[in-house]
């Protein structure tokens, strides 16, 4: 009897071992309008864009903890297909995201966005800079900062978000990681956007442009 129960056991456990996984979803992505409303505080009168010439767009992504999840960016409608392009690519690679979501969420704050590791795109507001005060290419729905607190940005002695402090260190790659030679800046660099990581002096590891601003 033993034996025999030995042999079921065995028998189901290589069942179990030759069953074929089960296929991840497919990636999906939805574009939508934008009104004034989506972006109470992320858009002002006087801003370089207007609702009309963005919109939302709803993508799946991969989480730290590897589940598939939902996410939304508010982006120029000219970039749409470049940026679905690009998820589609990091979606097929598993590359890990922790959010992504409007930075309305956060009420348009930058600062909070990146502390939360917030993937975002669209905020009408001013470069982080020095020199004369001008627009952010956010600011026109063409640049987009992915995993802040893995790939933070380095303004003079200051790291942003402060969280990213570990991750200074670019020698040792880790998950969510921007790294040169990496398949996140390879798949940006597909459809010719550009990364701030090689910027010299102030390098923004977060952050991809369509204009290299």
């Amino acid at each position: 009897m033993r034996s025999a129960l030995a042999f079921s056991a065995a028998a189901a456990a290589l069942a179990v071992a030759a069953a074929p996984s089960r296929p991840a979803p497919p990636f999906t992505t939805r574009v939508l309008h934008v009104t004034a409303a989506d972006l109470r505080y992320s858009y002002r009168p006087g801003c370089p864009v207007g609702p009309a010439e963005l919109r939302r767009l709803r993508i799946a992504y991969w989480g730290f903890d590897g589940r598939r999840r939902l996410g939304e960016l508010v982006v120029r409608d000219r970039v749409v297909p470049a940026l679905a392009t690009v998820f589609r690519r990091l979606y097929a690679i598993r590359f890990p995201l922790r959010r992504v979501e409007p930075v309305d969420r956060f009420h348009g704050s930058d600062d909070a966005s990146m502390a939360a590791d917030n993937t975002s795109a669209f905020n009408c507001r001013y470069a982080v800079a020095s020199g004369p005060k001008h627009w952010s290419v956010h600011a026109y729905g063409e640049a987009i900062d992915i995993d802040p607190v893995e790939n933070p940005y380095l303004e003079g002695g200051l790291v942003r978000p402060p969280a990213g402090r570990p991750f200074v260190d670019r020698s040792r790659a880790r998950p969510g990681m921007a790294v040169a030679g990496g398949r996140l800046v390879a798949a940006f660099a597909a459809v010719g956007w550009q990364w701030g990581g090689r910027w010299r002096g102030s390098p923004d590891y977060q952050h991809f442009s369509a204009t290299g601003g």
